[in-house]
């Protein structure tokens, strides 16, 4: 793995898990993230910045763990970026309560073996 690749899974796991943490202190739910939209604002910020980092991860990194939805995870932010007025608030908080937490868990999981 690139250096630079373990970098952004550090800050994939760091953004995720500051992100959660948030959801959690503030009890956040699927009714709040579909009706307020600071919160939509609030839960999208770090998700960008989770789909930008795994953007940028090397091809070789991906194909070494075809299990991970890279693809779909890069492309849920693009699709916040440039059709945020058309955000399905159902999908952001399937990926939030239901996804988020076990992609989280398979990249750290990722940097534990490989780092020494």
């Amino acid at each position: 793995m690139k250096k630079s690749d373990e970098v952004r899974m550090l800050k994939i796991v760091n953004y995720g898990t500051k992100l959660l943490k948030y959801i959690s202190d503030n009890n956040i739910d699927e009714k709040r993230i579909a009706s307020e939209i600071t919160v939509q604002w609030t839960v999208t910020t770090p998700l960008f910045n989770i789909g930008e980092q795994v953007y940028r991860i090397s091809d070789e990194t991906k194909e070494e763990y075809p299990n991970i939805p890279w693809n779909k995870i890069s492309g849920m932010r693009h699709r916040l970026v440039h059709n945020y007025d058309d955000t399905n608030w159902d999908i952001v908080s399937k990926v939030l309560f239901e996804e988020l937490p076990a992609f989280i868990k398979q990249i750290g999981n990722i940097l534990e073996l490989k780092t020494p």
